[in-house]
């Protein structure tokens, strides 16, 4: 049993590829008993870990996460936390932080005590912790597609505008079959995808892009 526990958890971890298919999973949370794929349905997904609850670069990160809740709903995105502490525990910390931060931490986390997840997820770093989860963030795609994965280690906490950008960028990118420049931010100038023939180059030059060089036009969107 533990052994075929061990290949299902090498297996997924070898999954975990970019553009590449996320491993579903039944978990209990403190929103009740979820499968992804179902839970899920045709929305994004932000799965993310933290280390341990009551703990306050954590408590900062709910608070964080509560706080661009409705931007990512407006953007068609689900937020799903986890983490090794246990359903009572959550429950507890969710009404400290609305006790002492008056902030309402309304979507569900995983109580992930046998590392099910952690594990399936890759978000178990033995150098960092070999009994809590770093703090990973998960951006999978209504195709159940890992988009993007953001890794932080224990004592650092993230950036939430960056998440937010994440999100902005892969959609953006998604919709109008675009790139995203560095530090691109909504409203700015997309990349277009350079040509692939020296025909195409040519041609290029000549389009009604923001065009600097044939491998390098700009557009907005």
């Amino acid at each position: 049993m533990s052994e075929h526990m061990n290949e299902q958890e090498n297996a997924g971890q070898a999954m975990l590829q970019l553009g590449g298919p996320v491993p579903d999973f039944e978990a209990k949370t403190t929103h009740g008993t979820i499968k992804l794929s179902e839970w899920a349905g045709d929305q994004w997904v932000i799965l993310f870990s933290h280390p341990a609850d009551f703990t306050p670069v954590c408590t900062t990160e709910f608070m964080a996460f509560a706080g661009i809740a409705d931007e990512l709903e407006k953007r068609n995105v689900k937020l799903l936390g986890n983490s090794v502490d246990s359903i009572y525990s959550h429950i507890a910390w969710v009404r400290n932080i609305k006790q002492n931060f008056d902030v309402d931490i309304n979507f569900p986390i995983i109580a992930d005590l046998d590392m099910k997840v952690s594990k399936l997820f890759g978000m178990i770093h033995e150098p960092s912790a070999d009994t809590e989860p770093i703090r990973a963030v998960f951006f999978i795609d209504p195709e159940r597609k890992l988009r993007t994965m953001l890794l932080y280690p224990l004592n650092v906490g993230r950036n939430f505008d960056e998440i937010l950008r994440v999100v902005d960028a892969l959609q953006t990118a998604d919709k109008h079959a675009v790139a995203c420049p560095a530090d691109w931010r909504p409203g700015d100038k997309v990349i277009v995808p350079p040509p692939k023939t020296t025909e195409q180059a040519a041609q290029r030059m000549n389009e009604d892009y923001d065009v600097t060089d044939w491998y390098f036009s700009k557009k907005q969107v």
